[in-house]
């Protein structure tokens, strides 16, 4: 794994300055010749879902029924709202090695009626990153749903899988140069059986990178079936596979959430079930009165109405003092 010199904190007020800077500096050819990115937590941003026993999206929470823990000790919230209308930028990774050939075509068009579904013009952007042996970046961020469509239409399956290389790339070169002072909502939408085997790059630390940059990841795994099956002649395909626990903890550890859908109304439920979250998700801000001691720290978000569960991403890393 290339090693990066990089200090990294969610939702620091200096990452509007720290993150500007990089985004106007070309790629560089080596690690080494990335500069730091030192920042301070002063305040911490947490996006976050309400669901109940059926899993239905709870959108009337007040502030007061809501509690905040950092590293298990309780914050107080500085700000609470309700995000419906926050911008989206969406990182599409469409998994286009040999191993989901045969699903390849529905979930092309998926992706598109998906894209077609939540975008909003001049107010979301959307990039295509596919990969296979390696990650190319087919359409950069546009709210254009034409350049969209004629890029996932573009992409041909064939090769090994880098998906940790892939989702690196998007957190770090492209969505965390996307308005860097905040004020959207970063998202990767993952479509890939979770079967890595061609990264160079680990998946601890790509996790590690998601986190630092307040990526919440949604993933559909392909393992299931034949998404072009019909109700009635759709079978599963066994049990969870190790892929498809890759991509729950990718999900889950960024407050998203892995879907396995066996059949075609099932792929198109989970993209409309993604676009309902985004647009149901509470924000609050809080500034952490535990140590500012560079390493990573626990989130916890509790609901205090019964019946309420809350889905979030699970910490951030603190810059040491």
């Amino acid at each position: 794994m290339r090693k990066y010199r990089l200090a990294l904190a969610a939702g620091a007020a200096l990452l509007p300055v720290a993150i500007g800077l990089l985004a106007q500096q070309p790629t560089p050819a080596t690690p080494t010749a990335q500069r730091p990115i030192i920042v301070r937590v002063e305040r911490v941003p947490v996006l976050f879902t309400a669901l109940d026993r059926k899993e239905r999206f709870v959108t009337d929470l007040s502030r007061d029924e809501i509690h905040v823990f950092d590293n298990k000790k309780k914050q107080e919230i500085l700000e609470f709202t309700k995000e419906s209308d926050l911008p989206l930028r969406i990182g599409l990774l469409i998994d286009a090695s040999n191993s989901v050939r045969e699903r390849f075509k529905f979930e092309q068009e998926a992706a598109i009626e998906f894209l077609n579904s939540v975008l909003r013009p001049k107010t979301d952007r959307a990039m295509v990153l596919s990969f296979d042996t390696n990650a190319e970046v087919v359409q950069d961020f546009t709210d254009d749903l034409g350049k969209l469509s004629e890029a996932i239409h573009s992409l041909r399956p064939g090769g090994g899988t880098a998906m940790y290389d892939a989702i690196y790339h998007a957190v770090r070169d492209k969505l965390m140069a996307e308005e860097p002072g905040g004020g959207v909502r970063r998202t990767i939408i993952l479509i890939s059986d979770g079967d890595d085997n061609q990264s160079r790059g680990s998946r601890e630390d790509t996790l590690a990178m998601a986190q630092r940059g307040e990526v919440t990841i949604f993933a559909i795994s392909t393992n299931r079936g034949n998404p072009e099956q019909t109700e009635k002649s759709a079978k599963p395909a066994g049990g969870e596979q190790q892929g498809d626990r890759v991509l729950r903890r990718f999900a889950e550890e960024t407050g998203g959430r892995v879907f396995f859908p066996f059949k075609a109304a099932d792929l198109n439920t989970s993209f409309e079930r993604i676009g309902q979250e985004l647009r149901s998700q509470y924000a609050l801000l809080y500034r952490p009165n535990t140590p500012r001691d560079g390493s990573f720290h626990s989130i916890e978000v509790v609901s205090q109405r019964k019946g309420v569960k809350i889905r979030a991403r699970k910490g951030y890393f603190a810059v040491r003092e």
